[in-house]
C-alpha cells in the first residue's frame, strides 16, 4: 500500500537509455524520496517489457532516513546481458511513480575486427594473385588485344645472337629454339657468329628481316673485343636495327660479371629488355618464358593453307621476302651469258605443255597482290643502300 504523499524520483532524473554490448553486466538504480509515516511505506516493483519480474530477479532494496518526516528508498536491479532477450524496457514502480530504463544492444568490436581482418585477407590474396598471375594476365591481354605486327616485310620473329661457346650453343639450340618454335610457334633466325662492332651487309639484312633481336649475353659473349672497347656504341647500333632488343643473362654469371655492359643495360631498361635465366627457368610455365614471350611480338596463327602472309603469294622476287635469297649470288643465273648465244637454246614447249602453261598463267593472274603497296619497306633501306653501293 502506498502512502498519501507520492514519492519523488531522484535517480534517474529522466527516462534513461543505455547502449550495452552483449555479455556485459549492469545495475539499474532507482532512488526515490518519500515523505510519510512508517505505517505507509511504498513497495518497489520491476517490470520488463510490461511483464512483472518475479522473485527470481536480483533486486536489492535499501531504506535510509534523513529525519522522521523524509526517507530515501533505493532499489537496484542487477542484470546479466548474455542473450538478446535480456535487452528491453525496464520500469521501476514505486507507488504511483515510475522510472524507465531502456537497454539496447550496442554493436560490439568483434564485427569491426572481423571486417578489418577480412579486408586484410582479401588484400593479401589480391597481392599474391597479382604476383603469381600478373604475367599470365598480361600475356592474355596482349594475345587478345595487342598490336598485330604483320605486313611489315619481316620473315622471322626474332634474330638470336650468341657466342660460339659450347654452353651458349646448347642453351640456344636445345632450350631456347625448341621452346619458342615448337611450343609457342615463333620463327627464329639463329646466327652463329656474334654481333660485330661494325654491322656488315649480311647482318643488316638478316636483322632487318626479324621483328626482334635476342642476345645471349654470357661471359663468353662479353669477352669479345668490341664488347670491351665499344659496347656503348654497339648498343646504340642495335637500338637502331631492332625494336627494344632482348638480352638474356645467366644467374650463375650475373652476380660475378663486372663488365660495364650490365650497368649500361640497367640504366636503359626502358629501351631494352633484360632477362635473367635462373635455376627454375627450365619449367615451361616459369616467369622467364612468360617475360620473353611478352617481349616478343604477338603471335598470330593462320590456317595451314594460308601460311605466313609475308611469304605467301609474293611474286616480286624481293630478296627481303625470300627465305634463301640468291640475289647477290651469280650462281642463281642459269644463263649468265645472257643473249651471247653460249648457253643452251630454249626449247619449244610441247603441245600438251602449252595448255598447262596457259593454265598456270591464268592462276597467277588471280593472285592477290593488293597488299604490295602496304608493305613497310623502311626497314630495308640499309640493305638496298649496301647493295647499290657494291654494284
Amino acid at each position: 500500500m502506498a502512502g498519501s504523499v507520492p514519492p519523488e524520483i531522484l535517480v534517474p532524473a529522466a527516462n534513461e537509455t543505455l547502449d550495452l554490448v552483449l555479455g556485459s553486466q549492469v545495475e539499474l538504480n532507482c532512488t526515490v524520496r518519500w515523505a510519510g509515516t512508517e505505517s505507509c511505506q511504498p513497495i518497489p516493483a520491476w517490470s520488463k517489457d510490461g511483464q512483472w519480474l518475479g522473485s527470481g530477479s536480483s533486486q536489492d532494496t535499501t531504506w535510509s532516513g534523513q529525519n522522521s518526516s523524509e526517507q530515501l528508498l533505493a532499489s537496484v536491479l542487477q542484470l546479466n546481458l548474455t542473450h538478446d532477450a535480456d535487452f528491453g524496457v525496464f520500469a521501476c514502480w514505486i507507488s504511483n511513480a515510475t522510472a524507465t530504463f531502456t537497454l539496447r544492444r550496442a554493436a560490439g568490436h568483434v564485427p569491426a575486427v572481423l571486417a578489418a581482418l577480412l579486408v586484410l585477407v582479401l588484400l593479401v590474396l589480391l597481392a599474391v594473385l597479382y604476383v603469381r598471375c600478373r604475367l599470365s594476365v598480361l600475356l592474355w591481354y596482349r594475345d587478345r588485344y595487342g598490336e598485330l605486327e604483320i605486313n611489315d616485310g619481316k620473315l622471322y620473329d626474332a634474330y638470336v645472337s650468341h657466342a660460339t661457346a659450347p654452353d651458349d650453343r646448347k642453351f640456344v639450340h636445345f632450350i631456347v629454339k625448341p621452346q619458342l618454335e615448337n611450343r609457342h610457334g615463333y620463327k627464329l633466325f639463329l646466327d652463329e657468329p656474334s654481333l660485330p662492332a661494325e654491322p656488315s651487309a649480311d647482318l643488316i639484312m638478316n636483322v632487318s628481316r626479324c621483328r626482334r633481336l635476342i642476345v645471349v649475353l654470357s661471359v663468353a659473349y662479353l669477352e669479345q673485343e668490341w664488347c670491351n672497347s665499344s659496347f656503348r656504341e654497339g648498343l646504340w647500333r642495335l637500338l637502331e636495327l631492332s625494336r627494344k632488343p632482348i638480352f638474356i643473362v645467366f644467374e650463375s654469371q650475373y652476380r660475378e660479371i663486372t663488365h660495364p655492359a650490365i650497368t649500361l643495360l640497367k640504366q636503359h631498361r626502358s629501351a631494352v629488355t633484360l632477362l635473367v635465366w635462373r635455376a627454375g627457368s627450365m619449367t615451361p610455365s616459369s616467369d622467364f618464358w612468360k617475360e620473353l614471350c611478352l617481349a616478343l611480338p604477338r603471335k598470330v596463327s593462320f590456317p595451314g593453307s594460308v601460311g605466313d602472309p609475308q611469304t605467301q603469294l609474293q611474286e616480286d622476287k624481293d630478296p627481303m621476302l625470300i627465305l634463301h635469297s640468291s640475289y647477290l649470288d651469280s650462281a642463281g643465273d642459269l644463263d649468265p651469258d645472257g643473249d651471247l648465244g653460249t648457253g643452251p637454246a630454249p626449247r619449244a614447249p610441247a603441245a600438251g605443255g602449252m595448255e598447262d602453261a596457259q593454265l598456270r598463267d591464268g592462276q597467277r593472274s588471280e593472285l592477290d597482290v593488293s597488299d604490295l603497296g602496304s608493305r613497310n619497306y623502311g626497314a630495308r633501306t640499309d640493305f638496298y643502300c649496301l647493295v647499290t653501293d657494291d654494284i
